[in-house]
């Protein structure tokens, strides 16, 4: 199955996407259950198959917002393709680098990714986002999927420069609006094998990173053992799991996004996830 958070007629919600429409199921599934992440707490996704299309919200008259609007912790992963690490001359770890995301810094399918006024450095990173079904610590990483409520695409955007202000890259990845999550939470049933999924990032068109989730250095289980073990998962809270190599910024000459580009993040059964680049200063005009 796969589920979308998304706004209609000006009121947040979350549904099933069947086909192109929006089975919408604010409070429908249990009273008082409003949001994708409440859903997946209270284990209730299963419920949603009995839902049909019938009442459904086309798809075109809904905003589709990031999968997991409100999430507590945004988890990312830097250097976990062998070419990318290649690219960037880090030397090897024996730990993956993990940095963060605010809530606030992504936006849903279909929606403008913003460029900043701040910096000419912005660029994508094609990536997989996997959602926690359920708390867990100390997660044995034989048992680390049954933590997993379903995947989606993420563009995990970044400014450059900002992100080499210091050897922290916060501040270059949490720019409001810089990175997209997408389109639709799409169950475990439905993507089988994760390592089987290609993963590709298009820009107005032309290939820019082609690889398999087999290429990860440290796979999905190892990621989820790992950050259980520094901080409590919980149900809603999202682990992003690296990019290809293949980024702008490591390109001769190098590739940055620029008002009017278009990129798309392609994961096969997992989707399409694809945004517009809008500069600030555009936007805010």
């Amino acid at each position: 199955m796969r589920f979308v958070s998304f706004d209609h007629q000006g009121q947040h919600g979350f549904g099933l996407l069947r086909g192109e429409k929006v089975v919408d199921l604010t409070g429908r599934l249990s009273p008082g259950v409003v949001t994708l992440k409440q859903a997946i707490a209270a284990n209730l996704l299963a419920k949603a198959a009995d839902w049909t299309a019938s009442d459904g919200i086309p798809l075109d008259q809904v905003r589709l917002l990031p999968v997991i609007p409100d999430a507590a912790k945004i988890l990312c992963v830097g250097l976990n393709y062998e070419d990318h690490r290649n690219e960037t001359k880090r030397p090897n770890s024996d730990h993956p680098t993990i940095f963060t995301r605010f809530a606030d810094a992504q936006v849903g399918h279909g929606q403008p990714l913003v460029k900043p006024t701040a910096s000419d450095r912005f660029d994508y990173e094609a990536e997989l986002a996997v959602v926690i079904g359920k708390p867990g610590r100390d997660i044995d990483a034989a048992l680390a999927l049954d933590y997993v409520a379903g995947y989606a695409c993420f563009n995990d955007g970044s400014v450059r420069d900002w992100q080499r202000h210091t050897s922290q890259f916060t501040p270059g990845k949490n720019f409001p609006a810089s990175g997209s999550f997408g389109p639709a939470l799409v169950t475990p049933d439905e993507v089988g094998d994760y390592r089987k999924l290609p993963i590709q990032l298009r820009l107005n068109g032309q290939v820019m990173q082609n690889a398999s989730l087999s290429d990860l250095i440290f796979p999905l289980e190892k990621l989820i053992a790992y950050c259980s073990t520094f901080t409590a998962l919980a149900p809603g809270d999202v682990i992003v799991t690296g990019t290809p190599g293949g980024v702008g910024d490591r390109r001769e000459p190098p590739v940055y996004l620029q008002d009017g580009d278009l990129v798309e993040v392609d994961i096969g059964t997992v989707g399409r996830l694809v945004n517009r680049v809008v500069a600030a200063a555009t936007q805010a005009g």
